[in-house]
């Protein structure tokens, strides 16, 4: 799987288009918010003289290095952040296991890869271990479960609640491709070593929406649809909320401050994302990160147009960078191609082989479905034998 044209996607797109949809996606609109991550729709207007329509450089120009409170991260020109290297070092996970994973995967998979294995890491130029770039919430994982020992089903209990789970859970969906009920599932066992509370079912409810989004004839509404069956408490309120206001919007330019309305309620950082509130990040059945529903909201104000989707996400603000890794995943899971002129400067930016962990996972895929099916025959065999009704094929 190779840069491809805008024409060679869609609605009838192939698992392996819409692996690399989903994984493309996401690391381009990761790559285009990042640097404007933190800051209102007004002040990115101010900075920019206008609505950011693609790659833009630094917030601080130059001085990227040394500017609080950026420093010392290069975000900008293209460059993915710690969403798509946590998506990608999932995605390694996956190539070795080969199967489903568990929370016990994170311990005994993706804590070695962030800690032992040295990668570029394009907000820093340099070649250097994951872990000394990754933010606070996922140094957490090496904490509790490297050094503390942790049960790794429990061990997110204690972190702050935040997208640090979610902004990596497309992969889930991917190898669960068309079945929500079973990426949910799965990805609730793996972000249980990383988070508790919203901020797991925030992941398990993203897994979904990318399964969802797989599925052949899958529209913005189907995926919805299949986050608000199986999402709980506060999480699914807010999508309810947020994606309701959406329908009354085709551009993201009016869609804005509505989003933000809608989902302010049940988000507990507040109206400065830069200086929380006392309550900010603490467990609750009554709340629900932002990032989740506005990315579904986003992804129905475009009407599943991936460019569109994306930009509404990154001029949104506030944490625009895992707000257009989430939409850029469930549209590109849904066919919608992603601008080759983007997945180009994002790939050559950063250095990386935006691809190679599409190709990875397309294989890991099908190879988990065919394990399955294998699976599920010999259950219905068991099932039967004890007298159970016939399964037909």
């Amino acid at each position: 799987m190779t840069p491809t044209g805008e024409e060679t996607t869609g609605p009838g797109a192939s698992l392996d288009e819409r692996i690399a949809g989903a994984l493309v996606g996401a690391a381009v609109g990761d790559a285009l918010g990042g640097p404007v991550e933190g800051y209102s729709p007004d002040q990115i207007t101010e900075r920019h003289g206008g609505r950011i329509h693609g790659v833009v450089g630094p917030w601080h120009g130059d001085e990227w290095r040394t500017a609080r409170p950026i420093a010392p991260y290069h975000k900008g020109d293209g460059h993915v952040t710690d969403d798509t290297l946590m998506t990608h070092a999932l995605v390694r996970v996956y190539a070795q296991v080969r199967d489903h994973l568990d929370a016990y995967a994170v311990a005994e998979r993706l804590v070695p890869d962030l800690m032992t294995d040295p990668r570029w890491i394009p907000e820093l130029e340099a070649e250097a271990l994951p872990l000394h770039r990754v933010f606070l919430a996922e140094k957490w994982l090496v904490a509790r479960l490297h050094y503390g020992h942790v049960d790794p089903r429990e061990a997110g209990t204690g972190n702050i609640v935040n997208c640090g789970a979610a902004m990596y859970m497309a992969p889930v969906g991917l190898i669960n491709a068309a079945d929500p009920r079973a990426a949910y599932a799965e990805a609730l066992d793996i972000a249980g070593a990383h988070q508790s509370s919203y901020g797991r079912e925030a992941a398990g409810v993203l897994a979904a929406g990318v399964a969802a989004a797989c599925a052949p004839g899958a529209t913005p509404d189907s995926v919805v649809t299949a986050c608000l069956t199986l999402a709980k408490d506060g999480t699914r309120a807010a999508i309810e909320d947020v994606c309701e206001v959406a329908r009354g919007h085709t551009d993201f330019e009016s869609a804005l401050a509505p989003l933000r309305a809608a989902v302010a309620p049940y988000d507990t950082v507040g109206p400065d994302y830069r200086s929380p509130s006392l309550g900010a990040r603490r467990p609750s059945r009554l709340h629900a990160i932002e990032e989740l529903p506005v990315a579904l909201g986003m992804l129905l104000v475009a009407g599943g147009d991936f460019r569109r989707a994306v930009l509404g996400a990154v001029n949104y603000g506030r944490d625009c960078d895992s707000i257009a890794t989430m939409a850029g995943a469930l549209a590109g899971a849904l066919g919608s191609p992603v601008p080759r002129e983007w997945a180009k400067t994002v790939a050559e930016a950063s250095r990386l082989d935006l691809w190679e962990p599409a190709r990875t996972l397309a294989a890991v895929a099908r190879e988990v479905f065919e394990k399955d099916v294998r699976r599920r025959r010999a259950h219905e065999r068991a099932f039967v034998s004890m007298g159970g009704p016939g399964c037909s094929d």
